[in-house]
C-alpha cells in the first residue's frame, strides 16, 4: 500500500456541505423556539412548554394593550425564560439527593409558599427518596431548616444565568430583566430580590403567570389552570393579569391551539411582523455557543465538554482540508450534540457507582432527544442526524439506534472520535484528564472496528503536529 502523503488529503471530498447549510432566510425565533424544547426537558415539563407559555403570554399582552415594540421583547423573554435552568440542576440535586428534574416539574403544580399538606407531601415524595429511613428523615429536616435560603440561592443562580444568556445573544435589557425577575411574586415573597407589585417588571409578571397556566393546563386541564391562577391572584400574580386571563379563557381565546401538533408554526405567527429578525451566520453561531453553555452548565462533570468536542472535531476537519462552510456546520453539530442530555437527571449524571438498567435507558435516550430538538430547526435536518449519532459505532455496537458504518456520515464519524477524546482528556472535578498518550492508545484500540481510523489518526496528527500512520488512506476518512 502506498505511503500516505499530506497532499492527498483531497479537500474536495469535504466541499459538498450544502446539505448541512441552514437556509439564509431562517428567523431567530425559529431557532430559539425549537431549542426551547431542550429547556423544557430540564424543567421537567413536556416538550413545548416554553412555546405554549409564550403563546399564552403574547395573548395576555395583546389583551392588556402592550405595544407592538414591547411585544417583540416579551416574545423572546417568554421563549428564553428558562435559559438558566440547567445552572442550578447540580446544586438542587445535592440538596434533595434525588431526581431534580422530577422535583422541578412537580414543584410547578405545588403551592410551596404555604405550609400544609401540599408542601409536606411534596417534600416526602422528592427528598432523599432512595435513602434509608433514618437518613431520609435527617435529610428532610435539613432541607426544611434551610428551605428559604436554598430556594433564594437556587432561583438567583438560575435567573442570573438566564439573564446573562439573553444579553449574550444580543437581546435588550427588557428581555434580560424580564428573565431575571421571573420568580418574583406580587406579594413580595418571591425570589431573587423580593420585589413587590409593580416593582416587578411587566414581562416577568406575564411570564410567571403564563408558565403556571400552561403547567396546569397540560397536567390538569383548562378549568383547573384558571382556578389555580385565581387562587394565587394577589399573592403570586398581578390581579389585573389574572382577570385578563379569565376574560380570554371565557372567550375561548386563551387555550386555543395549545394542544396543536404544529406548535412551532403557531408560535412563529405570533412574533410581531414588523420586528421579525432574520438570523445571520454570526447570530446562529452565538445561539449554538450559548446553548452549548446551557448544556455544559448542568453538571460540573460536563464543564466545557461541548466546546471541547467542537474544538477537537474542527481540528479533524481542518486536517482533512474541510472547507469553511463544512467546518462551521461541523462546529455547530458538535456544540449541540449533547443537547438531549438535558433530559438526564443529575442523580444519574453524577452517580459515582454503576448505573442500573433503568438509568442506562435514560442515558441512552439522550441522542434521541438531540435529534428531536435539532430537527425542528429549519435546515438542520442533516445536522441533527449527525449530532444524534455521536455515540454510534462503525460495528453497530453504539447507541441509540445501533447504526453501522453504512449509516454513519463523515460528520458523525468525526463527532464520535471528538466526543470520546474530550471525555477522556478533559479535566473533571473528580479526576484529572488522561495524558494524551493514554487517550491516543484508547482511541486506537477502538479503531477501525468501532471508530473511524483515519479520523482517529487525523486527530492524533493534529494534536502532535505529525503525519498520521503511513497506511491510512484519505478516501476512507470521507465515507458518507
Amino acid at each position: 500500500m502506498a505511503p500516505f502523503n499530506a497532499s492527498e488529503r483531497n479537500p474536495q471530498d469535504f466541499s459538498n456541505v450544502e446539505r448541512h447549510e441552514a437556509p439564509s432566510s431562517i428567523r431567530m425565533s425559529e431557532i430559539i423556539s425549537a431549542l426551547s424544547y431542550a429547556l423544557d426537558l430540564t424543567e421537567g415539563q413536556p416538550m413545548g412548554h416554553s412555546v405554549r407559555a409564550c403563546m399564552i403570554g403574547m395573548r395576555l399582552a395583546q389583551q392588556i394593550g402592550v405595544s407592538a415594540d414591547e411585544q417583540t421583547d416579551l416574545y423572546y423573554a417568554l421563549l428564553l425564560k428558562d435559559a438558566g435552568c440547567s445552572s442550578n440542576a447540580s446544586r438542587l440535586f445535592h440538596i434533595l439527593n434525588a431526581d431534580e428534574i422530577r422535583a422541578k416539574g412537580d414543584v410547578k403544580t405545588t403551592d410551596w409558599t404555604r405550609v400544609g399538606w401540599e408542601s409536606l407531601h411534596y417534600a416526602l415524595t422528592h427528598v432523599a427518596t432512595g435513602m434509608p429511613f433514618l437518613q431520609r428523615m435527617q435529610r428532610l429536616f435539613q432541607v426544611a431548616a434551610t428551605q428559604q435560603q436554598d430556594s433564594c440561592t437556587l432561583v438567583k443562580i438560575r435567573c442570573e444565568r438566564g439573564s446573562y444568556i439573553a444579553k449574550q445573544l444580543g437581546f435588550s435589557d427588557s428581555v434580560s430583566t424580564g428573565i431575571y425577575n421571573l420568580d418574583e411574586h406580587w406579594n413580595g415573597r418571591g425570589y431573587p430580590d423580593g420585589l413587590r407589585k409593580h416593582e416587578i417588571p411587566l414581562f416577568s409578571r406575564i411570564a410567571n403567570l403564563s408558565q403556571t397556566l400552561d403547567v396546569f393546563f397540560t397536567a390538569k386541564g383548562p378549568n383547573v389552570a384558571l382556578e389555580a391562577a385565581q387562587k394565587r391572584s394577589g399573592r403570586w400574580f398581578d390581579p389585573d393579569l389574572v382577570k385578563a386571563a379569565a376574560s380570554l379563557a371565557n372567550s375561548g381565546a386563551l387555550w386555543d391551539g395549545l394542544d396543536d401538533r404544529d406548535l412551532l408554526r403557531k408560535i412563529a405567527s405570533l412574533e410581531p411582523e414588523n420586528r421579525r429578525m432574520t438570523a445571520t451566520e454570526d447570530s446562529i453561531d452565538k445561539i449554538c455557543t450559548a446553548f452549548a453553555e446551557v448544556i455544559d452548565a448542568k453538571s460540573p462533570f460536563t464543564y466545557r465538554h461541548s466546546s471541547g468536542v467542537a474544538d477537537a472535531a474542527v481540528e479533524i476537519g481542518q486536517w482533512f482540508g474541510m472547507n469553511a462552510k463544512g467546518l462551521k456546520q461541523l462546529r455547530r453539530a458538535a456544540l449541540l450534540h449533547d443537547i438531549g442530555k438535558l433530559s438526564v437527571p443529575n442523580s444519574i449524571l453524577e452517580k459515582p457507582g454503576k448505573l442500573t438498567n433503568e438509568e442506562w435507558i435514560s442515558v441512552k435516550a439522550h441522542p434521541y432527544f438531540t435529534l428531536e430538538i435539532l430537527k425542528k430547526i429549519p435546515g438542520f435536518d442533516r445536522l441533527s442526524q449527525d449530532a444524534a449519532a455521536h455515540h454510534e459505532k462503525l460495528d453497530g455496537s453504539g447507541y441509540w439506534r445501533g447504526w453501522g458504518s453504512e449509516q454513519l456520515s463523515r460528520f458523525a464519524r468525526i463527532l464520535a472520535v471528538a466526543d470520546i477524546f474530550d471525555a477522556l482528556h478533559a479535566k473533571r472535578p473528580y479526576r484529572d484528564g488522561m495524558p494524551l498518550e493514554k487517550v491516543f492508545e484508547i482511541l486506537r484500540s477502538d479503531a477501525p472496528h468501532a471508530l473511524d481510523l483515519p479520523c482517529v489518526e487525523a486527530l492524533i496528527a493534529s494534536k502532535t503536529n505529525s503525519e498520521p500512520l503511513a497506511f491510512i488512506q484519505p478516501e476512507t476518512a470521507v465515507a458518507t
